[in-house]
């Protein structure tokens, strides 16, 4: 695929990631936004690693910037994209995406919210179990849209 074609893509899906910023749950101080969780796998098969990571980046900066997210943006978006990506690219398997997605932002991007990002930020002491298991369903969720809408495009003959 040609850069410009990844750049285009990367844009629509930055779009698409922020215009669904609307659309989250509240968890105590967590926003979970499973659409996030959704376009990081699309991004992730459709224009790898680095481009999923600078989706996710700039999807965070947005809606910070518009007052639609949160600082667990970053590390709950970009870790989950960049894994995903990577499966994808040793795997060529959208369900190891998915994956991937699920173990960087339901276990790591939680752990690392939880034990450096609020208390070093937020100046507050988190609870571990609570941000995995609203990061968890948020990305697990997501997760599935993506893989489906991913089904779906494969299906309509959209190859990538």
């Amino acid at each position: 695929m040609s850069q410009a074609r990844k750049v285009a893509y990367a844009v629509v899906l930055t779009a698409l990631a922020v215009a669904f910023s609307p659309l989250f749950i509240p968890v105590g101080i967590i926003k979970a936004y499973p659409a996030q969780h959704m376009i990081n796998v699309i991004a992730a098969v459709l224009v790898g690693p680095w481009y999923a990571l600078a989706v996710a980046t700039a999807a965070a900066i947005i809606r910070n910037a518009l007052n639609l997210g949160t600082i667990f943006a970053f590390p709950g978006g970009m870790i989950g994209a960049f894994l995903a990506g990577w499966a994808y690219r040793l795997s060529r398997n959208i369900y190891l995406a998915a994956l991937a997605e699920v173990i960087g932002t339901g276990l790591i991007a939680s752990t690392l919210s939880a034990l450096v990002i609020g208390p070093v930020f937020l100046k507050k002491t988190m609870a571990l179990g609570t941000f995995i298991l609203a990061f968890s369903a948020s990305t697990i969720a997501g997760s599935i849209l993506g893989v489906l809408i991913l089904l779906g495009l494969k299906r309509a003959g959209f190859r990538w």
